[in-house]
């Protein structure tokens, strides 16, 4: 899914015509797929490195000075067995159906523990092959799995779901409001998921105000308005996932499949797009429409371009970072997973000190102390899996003891792909 995008940014935005570059692909057909396009795009972009695919992840970590980590453990699949585990076993039992989650709540945690596994494994690898490595991933749940890496010593940045996109995303927002997105300068900052709009001006005029004022009149909605009247603050994104933080709400639906990657029928187009950009080659007609599909379909995230600008020292701005707290929100501790614009001055992170109201910080101080005790617990660690049960607002007004003896039937069950609790 990210190859398209990915080398356009590495070898034509970023003209790194030289690198190396090693894809792990476990299915022999796939790798055939993703080796014969790869090796067409740099031909045409007339590139001098290389790029392979291969079966063996250890070999395509070698001497890496970057990861890029998308990696997740049978995601619907072991999302769908949670749901209907949490589902109620009478007619008249509705069960705790809405803590099947992607990153809180009950499901939250086992999607923690299950691609925490997944990723410890990863970091074993990597501390013999590629030590000093940068990490960027897109795996959910994002703050966490940020936190997991970050704890075995890694430099790790996280990309999750764009607060640009989306019914509540800013593109959406800016349209409301009549005026255009490049036009716009947002302050959008909070924790992975759980992101806000701080501010926002256009033309030197302040739209703060007037997006409240929609908010107030039920324009984004029951969840946005609600939680403008608590913190003073929209919530700018998928506001779903916002919810995921929080207890069960009224108007709060959770996803019954939610998005894990692409569908069947996207893949099919894709794998048809990629062969024919490598048959046809990426200058002929069919093959540059080909190029142009897969790029129109290419996710918002790039990471790509967040890694050329940390390895080469460069000076940007980069939206929606999850990485640690280095200051840039004030309310929030150091060691906090954040997410928020990455200023890099030759690749230093600057801070930016963005204040935010104190009702905010406050829920956003127990979520990220949720966050952190879950990716502690995926290390194997028992006491952080029973104090995140006891912390995770998305558990109030539930029996905790209750939520304890669920999880541990719920590892039971995953309990194939959670190792470091076999004991």
């Amino acid at each position: 899914m990210l190859l398209p995008a990915s080398l356009t940014d590495l070898l034509f935005a970023g003209e790194a015509r030289d690198a190396e570059v090693c894809l792990a692909e476990e299915n022999p057909a796939m790798r055939e797929v993703l080796g014969r396009y790869g090796e067409e795009i740099f031909r045409q972009a007339g590139a001098s490195g290389t790029f392979r695919v291969t079966g063996d992840r250890r070999e395509a970590l070698r001497g890496a000075d970057c990861v890029l980590y998308a990696g997740d453990c049978e995601a619907a699949t072991r999302f769908a067995m949670d749901r209907s585990a949490l589902s109620g076993e009478e007619e008249d039992d509705p069960g705790l159906t809405d803590q099947a989650r992607v990153s809180g709540g009950i499901g939250g945690l086992l999607h923690t523990l299950r691609a925490g596994s997944a990723v410890l494994d990863l970091c074993d690898e990597m501390d013999e092959a590629c030590p000093e490595a940068l990490v960027v991933h897109l795996s959910q749940p994002t703050a966490r799995i940020t936190e997991i890496f970050a704890l075995r010593g890694y430099r790790c940045f996280g990309l999750g779901p764009s607060p640009w996109k989306g019914p509540n995303g800013l593109e959406a927002l800016t349209r409301r409001l009549g005026v255009k997105p490049e036009e716009v300068s947002a302050r959008i900052a909070g924790l992975p998921g759980f992101a806000f709009l701080l501010g926002l001006k256009a033309g030197g005029k302040d739209l703060l105000p007037r997006v409240k004022r929609m908010v107030k009149d039920g324009e984004w909605g029951n969840l946005a308005r609600r939680w403008l009247s608590w913190w003073d603050a929209v919530p700018v994104g998928d506001v779903t996932r916002h919810a995921e933080f929080l207890p069960a709400q009224p108007d709060y639906i959770p996803e019954e499949r939610p998005a894990f990657g692409e569908s069947v029928e996207k893949r099919r187009e894709r794998i048809l797009w990629m062969n024919t950009v490598a048959e046809q080659g990426a200058a002929s007609r069919e093959g540059a429409m080909a190029q142009l599909l897969l790029l129109s379909k290419a996710s918002p995230l790039r990471p790509v371009r967040l890694a050329l600008a940390l390895l080469r020292g460069e000076t940007a701005v980069l939206p929606a970072v999850s990485r640690r707290n280095r200051g840039e929100l004030s309310g929030l501790p150091p060691e906090a997973v954040i997410e928020a614009d990455l200023h890099l001055r030759e690749g230093e992170i600057l801070p930016e000190g963005q204040p935010m109201p104190p009702a905010l910080t406050e829920i956003m101080r127990e979520i990220d102390e949720t966050n952190r005790l879950a990716a502690r617990a995926a290390f194997g660690d028992r006491g952080a899996l029973r104090e995140c049960l006891e912390t995770d607002p998305a558990l109030a007004g539930l029996d905790r003891l209750y939520c304890q003896d669920l999880t541990e039937k719920l590892m039971e069950l995953h309990s194939d792909v959670l190792p470091r609790f076999s004991d």
